[in-house]
């Protein structure tokens, strides 16, 4: 990943802080390199790995991108700093409780291009919006979601977990390709409908 992708991140990082987006027993320990639990087994994941999945990413101004897992609205509103307010964030979270916690915490920051929204039963993401030129998923899934894929642009690009290695989905000519990056990720279990 080239520096400027990382300084790109780590700007944002520095801008949205994850104490906002933590209940409130949890912000006394904003700073620590941990996952944080937010509730029904549900975590806000340490910042190194965020960081690491944003430089993977590589978010560009303007983009229209997907938050797979939004969770307590943090990674949401990292999005919607690195895409500006000519880009759109769309959050998509399956609890309804922590669904409603980071939808009101992206308000409260005052951002006003990024939405999170309660999944529908039966959906993986967020189609009605599609396509995305960027898809972040917040959960370990046992292969690359083809629903998601099919919810990238041409030319976009999906990072996901799967079975504990982040992996990087591009789409080109509409076929996606995946590879590896290097290190091992414990992620909750992605939750993806049965197929039909």
């Amino acid at each position: 990943m080239d520096g400027s992708a990382h300084a790109v991140v780590a700007a944002a990082m520095r801008s949205v802080s994850r104490a906002d987006f933590l209940p409130r027993a949890q912000r006394r320990n904003t700073g620590l390199d941990q996952p944080l639990h937010l509730a029904d087994g549900q975590t806000c994941s340490q910042p190194t790995t965020v960081r690491i999945m944003l430089e993977l990413l590589a978010v560009e101004t303007g983009h229209r991108v997907l938050d797979v897992g939004s969770g307590s609205g943090w990674t949401t509103a990292l999005l919607a700093h690195l895409v500006g307010s000519t880009g759109y964030v769309d959050g998509v979270e399956l609890r309804p409780q922590l669904a409603e916690f980071g939808r009101a915490n992206v308000a409260r920051a005052g951002i006003t291009h990024a939405q999170v929204h309660v999944a529908v039963d039966g959906v993986l993401g967020w189609p009605w919006r599609a396509p995305y030129d960027r898809i972040l998923v917040s959960a370990e899934a046992r292969a690359v979601p083809r629903a998601l894929a099919e919810q990238l642009a041409d030319g976009g690009r999906m990072v996901v977990p799967v079975r504990g290695r982040m992996t990087i989905v591009t789409m080109a000519d509409g076929v996606p390709s995946a590879e590896q990056a290097p290190g091992s990720y414990r992620f909750v279990p992605l939750i993806e409908p049965e197929p039909g």
